[in-house]
């Protein structure tokens, strides 16, 4: 039985490890064929390798426009053709507004914000020459409410969900079948985060203080999340520009967005606004 996306082809970007690998083994699994890319080249060649079938790696670094460009490449000179983006990759610095120095800001917002932003820009006429495919950004919790032990973090990723808006907004005006949607996890058991409760630094020592109560997931899960939504616009040519979120409590101190008191249940659903686009919770299992 053929699978949900079925010989489409996916870039997948900080593919090497967490969720970015649970999304290229997902994928994988329901039939596309996907390029890995990550600037660990050890992991990112032993999770390809591991995944096998058509999966591949290619070394980049999303920050460079030019690696970009090599990535793209690659992928037509291997498959011809793009249909799907996962913009994963991401980092993190714990570092308050206060204490986080303007070297440390523009490394994440390099990577965080203009990796995205370079993804999109490259991989959206490749699409087009392919009639159509979705993009999938991943954003974070951290995104919609203010976090102050990540304060670079929080803001790159607050530009990932309106920048999302933004090209689902300029693919649906020029008529492309291009999809771009965000999704906003919480607390993931990944090395990332891992590291950050390890070291305690920022007062957090449990992944679960990072989520929405009970919601602390494996990074399986979420890429599962990202199949789903890769699927549905597959599917479903208008039923595109929505953030998929997680919305968490804000902690002590935190303020933004207004958000739902517990993670979304299996009722939750979006309500398209007039643009098409929604900030409402959406379940995720």
């Amino acid at each position: 039985m053929p699978g949900r996306v079925e010989d489409k082809v996916a870039i997948v970007t900080g593919a090497a490890s967490g969720i970015g690998r649970g999304t290229a083994e997902v994928l994988a699994r329901e039939g596309a064929r996907v390029v890995l890319t990550d600037v660990n080249e050890e992991a990112g060649r032993e999770a390809a390798k591991a995944i096998g079938g058509d999966a591949v790696f290619v070394s980049h670094d999303v920050s460079d426009e030019q690696s970009w460009r090599a990535v793209i490449d690659a992928t037509l000179g291997r498959f011809g053709r793009l249909d799907v983006l996962v913009n994963n990759a991401g980092i993190i610095i714990i570092a308050d507004v206060e204490s986080t120095t303007v070297e440390q800001w523009r490394k994440v917002m390099a990577v965080n914000a203009e990796g995205v932003f370079l993804g999109c820009k490259h991989a959206i006429p490749v699409m087009r020459k392919s009639g159509g495919g979705s993009i999938i950004n991943l954003s974070s919790a951290a995104g919609l409410v203010g976090t102050p032990p990540f304060a670079a973090y929080s803001a790159s990723k607050g530009v990932v969900r309106i920048l999302t808006k933004t090209v689902a907004a300029h693919c649906r005006e020029k008529g492309d079948g291009i999809r771009c949607n965000s999704i906003h996890p919480g607390g993931i058991d990944t090395p990332m985060v891992a590291a950050i409760t390890k070291s305690r630094r920022g007062g957090i020592a449990k992944i679960e203080e990072l989520a929405a109560p009970g919601r602390a997931v494996g990074y399986g899960e979420r890429g599962r999340v990202v199949m789903n939504h890769v699927s549905k616009n597959m599917l479903l040519p208008n039923n595109l520009e929505r953030d998929l979120a997680i919305r968490i409590p804000p902690l002590p101190g935190q303020v933004g967005d207004s958000v739902a008191d517990v993670a979304p249940s299996p009722a939750s659903t979006t309500r398209p606004s007039s643009k098409g686009c929604t900030d409402e919770p959406t379940d995720l299992r």
